[in-house]
């Protein structure tokens, strides 16, 4: 199996990018990485592997670019050339922690929709209280949505949670502010109907106030609120993990109960961190594409190369491809 790794995206690359990748390689004896990126600047962080190929690449998209046009121009960029080796099969899967836009603009006009897909969507794994976590549809691929888009969402995402999570039978539910039948908007409310209809585990309605303490497996909502949603999360725990630092240390005392339970705190944030579960999956492209955290360190790039690896070994995407091919002709 060969997973192309765009060396040159995120906000540590090249360093932590290869990090995860040669720790990725030692506990995997099944993959080949294909790293693209500037040779030059790859060189102090690379190690000789039999199993990691270097590809040169002389340009980078960079965060503040435009998405589409840097996919079109920068044709020897690393992330473009990521995506043409899984378009031309010469890689079975992706992983990048750049530009987001640009990944996405990349896996639409480079690696191409699923049949049956109209848009496909981005999918995280996000943190629950009791570490078992969940996964979140649509986070920001698009602003807009159609019922049958977030049916089609529903059923990718139950898709991935029991081929690569390993959940059987996963619990979908729909993002709403009641969990009331008759509750939301226009979208909410067409969208239930087609839940109800699809084949899936579909429970209903969830608030948001329920998502952390595991009320569903999978959770569905259009990509605008989704990336609220997402950013909500990210922006608590940063917050309470600042108030909590500022109480533990504004005393001796206090700061003598953080140095006893400093362990616990580390395996806390740990638990928050949705990075722990590998990147955000663009759900709905002709082969897995993984867009890692941009502040991904190794750790987090190897749990997006195994997120790729297992999406691979479980074929979820030929998996999608037969589901919604014959949802789409019924």
């Amino acid at each position: 199996m060969i997973i192309a790794l765009d060396g040159m995206g995120g906000d540590h690359a090249p360093g932590e990018i290869i990090k995860g990748a040669l720790e990725s390689l030692n506990e995997f004896q099944d993959i080949h990485i294909h790293i693209y990126g500037d040779e030059e600047k790859m060189a102090p962080y690379l190690k000789e592997h039999e199993r990691l190929t270097v590809i040169h690449c002389t340009e980078i998209i960079e965060p503040d670019d435009e998405p589409v046009r840097a996919i079109r121009r920068k044709k020897d960029a690393s992330m473009v050339k990521m995506a043409q080796a899984v378009k031309e099969n010469q890689a079975d899967a992706g992983v990048s922690a750049g530009n987001t836009g640009a990944l996405m603009a990349a896996g639409l006009f480079i690696v191409g929709r699923i049949e049956g897909i109209e848009r496909p969507a981005l999918a995280p794994t996000l943190p629950t209280v009791d570490g078992q976590g969940f996964v979140m549809l649509d986070l920001g691929a698009n602003a807009d949505a159609k019922p049958n888009h977030l049916s089609q969402y529903a059923v990718m995402g139950s898709i991935y949670a029991e081929k690569v999570r390993g959940i059987k039978n996963p619990r979908v539910g729909l993002l709403n502010i009641g969990t009331e039948e008759g509750k939301g908007n226009e979208l909410t409310k067409a969208a239930y109907q087609l839940l109800q209809e699809a084949p899936i585990n579909f429970i209903g309605n969830v608030e948001s106030r329920d998502l952390l303490t595991g009320a569903a497996d999978v959770v569905v909502t259009d990509g605008f609120t989704g990336n609220m949603v997402l950013k909500t999360i990210e922006g608590t725990a940063a917050g309470f993990f600042t108030m909590l630092k500022e109480v533990y240390y504004s005393s001796m005392k206090t700061k003598i109960s953080a140095a006893l339970i400093k362990n616990e705190l580390g395996g806390l944030k740990k638990k928050l961190d949705y990075s722990e579960y590998g990147g955000a999956g663009l759900f709905g492209l002709q082969a897995p594409i993984i867009k890692a955290h941009g502040s991904s360190n190794g750790r987090a790039i190897y749990n997006a190369i195994r997120q790729a690896r297992t999406m691979v070994q479980h074929e979820v995407t030929k998996t999608i491809h037969e589901t919604i091919g014959k949802g789409s002709e019924q």
